[in-house]
């Protein structure tokens, strides 16, 4: 089975490769493959069209790259951040 890198971002986005196995790894689940110079490569599943489609990316239609659930945990992070440099 081939898949093809989706990931708007990727270096390798429109690439086709052959699908080695697909787990759960560093708790995400993940593409394995090789790569053109016969190295074992791994991609999150949901960069590639191996995976369903994701509904957010689908009704946002391009318009954002970031989930609200993503926006509240970098706020956090940035309020965590602040307040341990004293701001």
């Amino acid at each position: 089975m081939e898949f093809e890198i989706t990931h708007p971002f990727h270096p390798w986005r429109g690439q086709r490769f052959v699908l080695s196995t697909r787990k759960q790894n560093w708790g995400e689940d993940r593409v394995m493959f090789y790569d053109a110079e016969g190295r074992l490569r791994s991609l999150l599943a949901s960069w590639t069209d191996v995976a369903a489609p994701d509904v957010f990316i689908q009704v946002s239609a391009g318009r954002s790259f970031m989930r609200p659930d993503d926006l509240a945990t970098l706020a956090a992070l940035i309020e965590q951040i602040e307040r341990s440099h004293g701001g």
